[in-house]
């Protein structure tokens, strides 16, 4: 039979749905974020066994991407009191603006509530600097004004 003459099914259409991108690196989580992601899971477990139908599709790539993520996470320690690391909350200075961030997990951060992901630029530039200390960052100086 001809190709032109073939019923098109509804699946040929649809744009194609790609498991949700894992972050590269280690899954490190502050205690808080693993409550976060524990309850992520959960609800999303709730909402599969209420959907029906093609409901299901998009519920279940989320709880893979959550399983995963709960499966991998890593509470990471507490930072030197000293210096900055996974978990610290740091006050900077960056052209006379001063802002202050915590520095969390991939899953866990949100920049308009002052929470960066480790893996951000500006927490990678922090790492390991002290109070005080001015760090390279963006083709400029960050200011570490206050640690804790």
């Amino acid at each position: 039979m001809s190709v032109a003459f073939r019923r098109e099914s509804d699946e040929e259409h649809r744009e194609p749905r790609f498991e949700l991108p894992i972050p590269p690196g280690p899954n490190l989580v502050t205690g808080r974020g693993l409550r976060m992601i524990e309850e992520r899971v959960a609800a999303l477990e709730a909402q599969l066994a209420a959907a029906q139908g093609e409901a299901r599709e998009p519920i279940a790539r989320d709880l893979r991407y959550w399983h995963t993520r709960a499966v991998t996470a890593v509470v990471a320690p507490a930072p030197p009191a000293d210096e900055v690391g996974f978990g610290a909350r740091v006050a900077v200075r960056v052209r006379g603006t001063t802002c202050v961030y915590t520095i969390v997990g991939d899953d866990e951060a949100d920049p308009a509530a002052g929470l960066i992901a480790w893996s951000a630029p500006l927490a990678r530039a922090l790492m390991g600097a002290m109070e005080g200390e001015e760090v390279a960052f963006a083709g400029g100086k960050v200011e570490l004004v206050k640690l804790g």
